[in-house]
């Protein structure tokens, strides 16, 4: 049996995470240009592409994307459970119309 009022608490409940993990992907995202760029300005390199590669094999380059890797698989996660949920009470409604439509052919 499904419980319609669980799954609207749980979309309730979890909805302020997923805007949470959303917010911190995206930052992530964005600062990930900022520290490539002040990596590339920390490099002895004179030529554009070495400071690159430079800013792209340092370490803290790859941590950053370590974070935003775990970032992506919280919002996705909690993005799925979300939906999951909408989907019970999607299933919920129409189970709901059938007994009314049943009932009504009984009659």
């Amino acid at each position: 049996m499904i419980d319609p009022n669980k799954a609207i608490d749980f979309i309730f409940e979890n909805g302020k995470k997923f805007a949470k993990a959303k917010s911190e992907r995206i930052y992530l995202e964005e600062y990930r240009k900022s520290l490539k760029a002040i990596l590339m300005k920390r490099s002895m390199e004179t030529a554009i592409g070495a400071q690159e590669r430079e800013a792209y094999a340092h370490e803290e380059y790859q941590q950053l994307l370590h974070g935003l890797k775990a970032s992506v698989e919280t919002e996705e996660e909690l993005r799925w459970a979300l939906v999951a949920a909408q989907a019970r009470i999607e299933v919920w409604r129409s189970q709901e119309a059938s007994n009314r439509a049943e009932g009504k052919s009984f009659s």
